[in-house]
């Protein structure tokens, strides 16, 4: 079978963090984005008529703190996951999954359950771990080197793919599992479900260009994007593999640019959370690579707006561009977050979406 997220001549979008509250703004106005069961079905119906590839959800344990201490309350990504899956036509779904809280025997199999449910349209984004707090509070200890974390990583996957290809049962004897007679019935659909990986440190990279299918990095400075994606297909390529590298942008499309800049006004500067923007930033710099570290304070700025995405702000013209532009610099998509992501995409659906077909980086519906 062919999966939707392998297309060519696609510049592929999709939503992220809607399972988690607030979603990716970090802000006190009223309408922020409300995590609830209700939301997401009704937003991945929208999502899934209107040609849109993907959801990407976030594993988050424990809250960022502050007023709404945002992401506190959050949908589990596995179960969220199979719930779409079931509910949708075409859409892919991912579940993100953190290696040394889910051991792979049981991520193996669900990652296959929920692919048969959504007929091919599973996914896997796998988080090697950065959360101190969360590792804590799971009592468990986060390793101080990257080497550790993504060799576990290495090892845990290794073990994923044996169950999803071996027929037989087999014993597994590594530096982290020891396993005896494993099995994995049934498998995933044909086609090995999608596997997204966010990196930024060395090892980080080096695991998603062996084992991902799409790379997910910010778009800081496109200028900066453009020489690094360049090196990441070369190192894939220089091993025999394809790795897309994907994005995450936040939009405020209005029908002019001054309200759109005038929504932006609205639900940051006083109404940032700024107790949650701290937490995240610190959190975020103290033990992931994800950012680069000496852009810090433009990424703060951006960690309030959108969790560090790409800003697309303005008329639909100039939201379109933006996307346009991610695709010139190479990459191969984005997500798209928004303060409220059902009652905001209906109008980036209707006055965007064409642009970009008409720009021919997206194929039509069908």
């Amino acid at each position: 079978m062919t999966r939707s997220m392998t297309r060519a001549n696609h510049f592929k979008l999709g939503t992220f963090a809607t399972n988690c509250s607030g979603g990716m703004s970090v802000t006190t106005v009223p309408e922020r984005w409300e995590a609830s069961w209700e939301n997401n079905l009704r937003l991945a119906g929208m999502l899934d008529a209107a040609g849109i590839d993907f959801m990407l959800p976030i594993a988050r344990w424990v809250g960022y703190g502050g007023k709404t201490d945002f992401h506190g309350s959050v949908l589990e990504t596995m179960t969220w996951a199979a719930a779409l899956l079931a509910a949708t036509r075409n859409i892919n779904i991912f579940a993100t999954v953190h290696t040394v809280v889910n051991h792979p025997v049981v991520v193996a199999k669900q990652i296959a359950t929920i692919d048969r449910i959504g007929g091919g349209r599973a996914g896997l984004n796998i988080v090697a771990g950065w959360n101190e707090p969360e590792y804590r509070a799971l009592g468990l200890t986060l390793p101080d080197n990257h080497e550790t974390r993504y060799g576990y990583a290495q090892e845990w996957f290794d073990i994923v793919e044996a169950l999803w290809t071996r027929e037989e049962r087999f014993d597994w004897k590594g530096q982290f599992f020891n396993l005896e007679q494993v099995h994995s019935d049934p498998k995933p659909l044909p086609g090995r479900p999608p596997i997204i990986n966010a990196a930024g440190s060395a090892q980080g990279r080096d695991f998603a260009v062996r084992n991902a299918d799409f790379l997910f990095t910010p778009a800081i400075d496109l200028a900066r994007s453009i020489g690094e994606i360049a090196q990441l297909h070369q190192a894939a390529d220089a091993i025999g593999r394809k790795v897309d590298v994907m994005t995450f942008s936040h939009v405020v499309c209005r029908p002019t640019e001054r309200e759109a800049k005038d929504y932006v006004a609205h639900f940051t500067g006083d109404a940032i959370d700024h107790a949650a923007v701290d937490n995240l930033v610190r959190l975020q710099f103290a033990h992931a690579q994800s950012f680069p570290h000496d852009l810090l304070a433009l990424i703060r700025d951006r960690m309030a707006m959108g969790h560090g995405g790409m800003p697309l702000i303005g008329m639909p013209e100039q939201v379109a561009e933006g996307i346009i532009g991610l695709h010139k610099a190479g990459f191969g998509g984005s997500t798209l977050s928004f303060v409220d992501y059902a009652e905001e995409f209906p109008y980036f659906r209707d006055a965007v979406l064409p642009l970009l077909e008409q720009a021919g980086i997206r194929q039509p519906i069908g």
